[in-house]
């Protein structure tokens, strides 16, 4: 018989401590990383174009140009709004799997293909692969906690730009130093992307996800609850998970609703137009930009083409700029427009620079800084939107800007470049292309104007106090004679006044109106002392309320006379001394 020992009775299990979660949240953000990084190890992606137009192919220009390049924002908007979908409701890493799949079925069809036909389908299979990247932006939190959010944000974004410059630096050598041919690139580059779909497979899957799978009541809620639970409870137990799994699409259109009340913020409607427009116009520039450097240098020898360099100092230059612009430290709420104006008139010069240079490296010079400059506003933009909203109404927002981006850019596409359309070579719509982003500078840069002018309308026409309207000669010197007399009332302590609730006006928040709000609780000014004697918080001024805007008010007050000192006595006062003055 074995004795009984007291502390092995006690024994429990340990739960894990946090040293094991530290280790297991590690490895998890390590492996995913990785995945990240191989995944965008594509060597021969940015020699595409000189391997279609090349001896290996042999289509014309105008085939990829007008056939083959505008089958993907087709393509794109067909298939962004069903994965954004999928990847909520499989909980990312079946969508993460279908991208690498849909990857290796790129670049089968790139070796293996000979028509037009078999291209449009392999740009059909790239925009999925576009489509399924939400998967792995949003993939990391869903499984960590949110105090890390940021911290891993950053890490897989920097997996991401570091295994593109890698690509394309490893293509720009293989090719230059080891005299690879574009064939046997894309054979590389295959061998890459099936790897990185084995690497897929062992991806941890999450209990949870933003829209679809929220979590259950026997499971721990999330870290973060979102908007729409604390205005729209749920009820719990089975028929709660039962009605709530049969209503899905009603919480989507709360969350529409939702997302046209957050609308009326100015700064979330600027930097999402921004998104909308600026960013159609920046990837229409990256589909075609490949076609338009062929055309500048339409050399045959391979180890002369520069693309992979080109692509790696471009996204050198993004991360960089993108990690400035983290530092950049202006009141947005007046300068936004400003600053967007000034970035879209640069790029609207770079444009139109591409389109007539002759010169194949200034053609480099001039992309890097392009994709610089729109890399600046990039975080810029993610912050700004994101800032007031919940993580749900958050990737709710990127979706929709997304989406109709991606309308947008259809549509130049089937005016500008489809053959169905004008079918305009390259040089042509890098010129138009131009002309888009001068208008959109033009309208940003009048719309900075306009507020500009409003402010300064706002200051120059304040109306002045009721006090300082107009006085007499006798008054102002009346004043200076009780300048000692209100300082010594005012150092009497004033009578309360009643506190007004937030419903008032007084006490009311909202975006861009904290400035404005202070101005409106400051003390009257001193230059009307002799008729109000002690200075009242919530007095009012014409000039204030005016200046708060039509979203808050202000409540008039009138000054209270200190205890002790009745108004008979202050006017008595005030009459001995005009007179002593006068005489």
């Amino acid at each position: 018989m074995v004795p009984s020992n007291p502390a092995v009775e006690k024994q429990v299990p340990m739960e894990p401590g946090p040293d094991l979660e530290l280790r297991s949240w590690r490895r998890l953000v390590c492996y995913l990383c990785f995945y990240g990084f191989m995944a965008q190890i594509r060597p021969g992606e940015s020699f595409i174009t000189p391997y279609l137009l090349g001896p290996d192919k042999n289509f014309t220009r105008k085939q990829v140009t007008n056939e083959i390049t505008p089958v993907l924002p087709y393509s794109y908007l067909a298939v962004l709004v069903p994965m954004f979908l999928l990847t909520d409701y499989l909980r990312y890493t079946p969508v993460l799997l279908l991208q690498g799949l849909s990857y290796v079925s790129v670049w089968l069809l790139l070796l293996l293909g000979r028509s037009v036909a078999h291209m449009q389908l392999m740009e059909l299979f790239y925009s999925v692969t576009m489509a399924a990247r939400i998967a792995y932006s949003s993939y990391i939190f869903s499984l960590v906690q949110p105090a890390r959010y940021q911290r891993v944000a950053s890490y897989s974004r920097a997996a991401v730009l570091l295994g593109v410059f890698s690509s394309s630096v490893l293509g720009q050598l293989l090719v230059t130093a080891g005299g690879v041919s574009f064939s046997t690139l894309n054979y590389i580059s295959l061998a890459f992307l099936t790897f990185s779909v084995v690497l897929a497979l062992f991806l941890k899957r999450p209990k949870r996800s933003l829209f679809f799978n929220r979590g259950t009541a026997g499971r721990e809620p999330s870290a973060s609850a979102s908007e729409l639970e604390r205005m729209n409870p749920g009820a719990g137990g089975k028929l709660g998970r039962a009605l709530r799994a049969a209503c899905a699409d009603s919480v989507l259109a709360r969350m529409l609703r939702e997302l046209g009340v957050s609308l009326r913020r100015p700064q979330l409607r600027l930097w999402s137009l921004w998104w909308v427009f600026n960013s159609a116009g920046y990837y229409l520039v990256v589909y075609y930009v490949h076609i338009l450097w062929n055309e500048v240098d339409p050399t045959t020898n391979s180890a002369r083409v520069y693309n992979g360099a080109a692509d790696a100092a471009s996204t050198l230059l993004g991360a960089i700029t993108s990690f400035a612009a983290g530092f950049v430290k202006i009141r947005w709420a007046r300068w936004s427009k400003l600053l967007i104006a000034g970035v879209t008139v640069t790029q609207a010069g770079l444009v139109f620079f591409l389109s007539h240079t002759r010169h194949i490296w200034l053609c480099y010079a001039a992309f890097v800084l392009f994709r610089g400059s729109y890399q600046f506003l990039v975080p810029i933009a993610t912050f700004q939107i994101a800032v007031s909203l919940s993580k749900e109404l958050c990737a709710l927002v990127f979706g929709v800007n997304t989406f109709f981006a991606t309308i947008v850019k259809t549509v130049i596409t089937f005016i500008v470049s489809d053959i169905r359309g004008l079918g305009l070579p390259v040089r042509q719509q890098f010129q138009l292309y131009s002309v888009y982003f001068l208008l959109l500078s033009i309208i940003y840069f009048l719309g900075a104007v306009l507020d500009g002018v409003r402010h300064c309308q706002r200051g120059r026409h304040q109306p002045l106090p009721l006090a300082q309207d107009l006085r007499s000669p006798a008054e102002e010197k009346a004043t200076l004679a009780l300048s000692v007399q209100d300082k010594d009332l005012r150092s009497l302590p004033p009578a309360q006044s009643p506190r007004l609730s937030p419903e008032d006006g007084l006490g009311a928040t909202g975006p861009g109106s904290g400035e404005q709000r202070q101005s409106d609780l400051a003390p009257a000014p001193q230059a009307a002392g002799f008729l109000s004697l002690v200075p009242a918080p919530s007095a009012y001024t014409p000039g204030a309320a005016q200046a708060s805007g039509p979203d808050s008010e202000t409540c008039p007050q009138p000054a209270v006379p200190p205890p002790g000192i009745s108004t008979l006595g202050l006017q008595r006062r005030f009459s001995v001394s005009v007179q002593n003055v006068s005489q």
